[in-house]
C-alpha cells in the first residue's frame, strides 16, 4: 500500500490550477493523491474571482473554514503538500489534530503570522523575492524544521516546471 499524500491548492482553488499537474505527474506512482480545493474546503465564493476578493474570504472565515472541513475529511495519517493559503490550512489543522506525517509547504507567506508549530516533519520553500516572505528571525525559531530561500523566485515560483521539480524529487528522496 502506498503512502498517501493530500494536494492543497492555493488561493485560486481547482479553477486555476493547471500547473498542479507538474506535481500530481511525478508524485503519483510513489503516493496516492487526494487533491483539494482550499476555495472549496472554506466555503469561499468564487463568483467575484479576484485575487483580493478571495483573500478577504479566506482572512475572514474561510481558513478557519478550511481548517474544520479538512480535519473532517481525513482520518488516517498523510503527508501533504500545500501552496500559499493551503500552507497555512494544513498547518493550523495539524496544530489541531489533523494526522500528518509530514507537510511541504510553497509559498505559505501567511506563516509568518504563527506562533505555534506542528510536532512533525516540515519543509517550507519561499522566493527571496517574495515580499510576503517571513522574516529571518521567524525562520530562525523553527530551527528543526528545513527552510528552503530560492533566489530569484516570487510567490507564485511554485507554478514553475523547475520548483516542482526540485520540491518533488526532495518528497521522493525524503520518502
Amino acid at each position: 500500500m502506498r503512502p498517501r499524500f493530500i494536494i492543497l491548492s492555493d488561493l485560486w482553488g481547482r479553477q486555476k490550477s493547471a500547473w498542479t499537474h507538474l506535481y500530481i505527474e511525478k508524485l503519483a506512482s510513489e503516493f496516492d493523491i487526494q487533491y483539494y480545493d482550499c476555495c472549496q474546503l472554506g466555503n469561499v465564493n468564487t463568483e467575484i474571482y479576484t485575487q483580493d476578493n478571495l483573500h478577504q474570504q479566506f482572512i475572514s472565515f474561510g481558513i478557519e473554514t478550511a481548517v474544520k472541513s479538512l480535519i473532517q475529511l481525513e482520518k488516517k495519517p498523510a503527508h501533504i503538500l500545500a501552496f500559499s493559503i493551503g500552507g497555512t490550512i494544513a498547518w493550523k489543522a495539524a496544530l489541531l489534530g489533523l494526522p500528518l506525517i509530514s507537510l511541504y509547504a510553497i509559498s505559505a507567506t501567511r506563516l509568518r503570522h504563527e506562533i505555534n508549530i506542528p510536532k512533525k516533519t516540515i519543509q517550507l520553500y519561499f522566493g527571496i523575492n517574495d515580499p510576503y516572505k517571513p522574516s529571518a528571525d521567524w525562520c530562525n525559531q523553527f530551527t528543526n524544521e528545513k527552510i528552503v530561500l530560492l533566489d530569484g523566485e516570487t510567490h507564485e515560483m511554485y507554478q514553475k516546471e523547475k520548483i516542482a521539480t526540485l520540491v518533488c524529487n526532495n518528497i521522493i528522496a525524503a520518502n
